[in-house]
């Protein structure tokens, strides 16, 4: 009887000592032994707090009848709801702007995204690492070059009087040249390749980053079964980096209609306008130098709300097919 007691108490005191925590208290044990790394990212969170939350109050100007010095939020506040809105949507060039904008993230999408997936497979298969750092500064150095250096590059080759332009003649093509600056045709081409020129070896940074952490056994265990190099990349560093690839995939896609005014305006002539002409451009011709910043804001909202909807279902594709995604 005594023994059975002693079982019974040492049973108790045993479930006592492995008692799993909860949750909350699993987070203060962690957080006494590591929340000091938190200080790290203080500086980050206070930056998006001051510069991405705090100015989303002005999203109130598309619903108003702003005029600069007026309070956003006070008595004199002139509230229109969406005519904002409908001024935007009749505009007879909006279904003009937007499809500019869709062609021109679409195609840089699918020429941009491969790209530095691809140049980091191949950097990470060079054996000396002299030739592979000397590529890799090649590649990065590109994306430190301003983008009014760049496009005055570009108009240097390719504008009126330009390099190429110049080789046309000599060749006996047409006297006037190919004036790519000046031809609708060419403007998507020049800005799509010359920003994936400028960037892709920036954007594989992170994959290199993600194949330096691949077991070397495993590259090893791929020798033995003889596979080639060639092989080892689509069986072993592939896969080692595809959860990367969904993320920036998700990302890439909420930020698909994004595409700053600055370089389209800079690579903007009289004769490109039928296909430069997006929706940032309007914002900041008719918004900002127009006068319009209700219709402005209105047409920035509209194009959040866009990204907003693709990143939404970017993640719930990836989580349906690949298993995984960001929230």
């Amino acid at each position: 009887m005594n023994e059975e007691v002693l079982n019974s108490e040492s049973y108790t005191s045993i479930d006592e000592i492995v008692k799993p925590q909860s949750k909350w208290e699993k987070w203060k044990a962690n957080f006494k032994r590591k929340g000091w790394i938190l200080l790290f990212v203080l500086p980050a969170l206070i930056y998006v707090i001051i510069f991405c939350f705090v100015p989303m109050y002005g999203i109130l100007v598309a619903f108003q009848d702003y005029v600069p010095g007026d309070q956003i939020i006070g008595k004199n506040t002139v509230w229109i709801g969406f005519k904002n809105f409908q001024t935007f949507f009749s505009n007879p060039n909006f279904w003009n702007y937007f499809l500019n904008t869709f062609l021109l993230c679409i195609l840089g999408f699918v020429v941009g995204f491969p790209l530095p997936i691809i140049v980091a497979l191949l950097l990470n298969s060079v054996r000396k690492p002299k030739i592979k750092k000397g590529l890799q500064i090649l590649y990065y150095a590109p994306h430190f070059i301003s983008l009014v250096v760049l496009v005055g590059m570009m108009k240097l080759i390719f504008g009126s009087d330009g390099l190429l332009d110049q080789l046309s003649i000599k060749m006996g093509g047409d006297v006037n040249g190919l004036k790519l600056f000046l031809s609708p045709e060419a403007f998507r081409p020049l800005f799509i390749f010359s920003g994936n020129w400028q960037d892709f070896g920036w954007s594989a940074i992170i994959y290199l980053a993600a194949l330096s952490g691949v077991d070397p056994s495993l590259h090893e265990a791929a020798k033995i079964d003889g596979a080639s190099r060639f092989k080892r990349i689509f069986s072993v560093d592939l896969p080692a980096i595809l959860p990367t690839i969904v993320m920036l995939m998700i990302l890439s896609i909420g930020n698909l209609m994004s595409v700053g005014y600055e370089k389209v305006l800079l690579m903007q002539t009289g004769g490109n306008l039928e296909t430069s002409e997006i929706l940032s451009t309007y914002v900041y011709t008719f918004g900002l130098l127009g006068g319009q910043y209700g219709v402005g804001t209105a047409a920035g909202l509209f194009n959040s709300v866009i990204n907003v909807t693709l990143l939404v279902i970017a993640n719930f594709t990836s989580k349906k097919i690949a298993g995984s995604g960001m929230f």
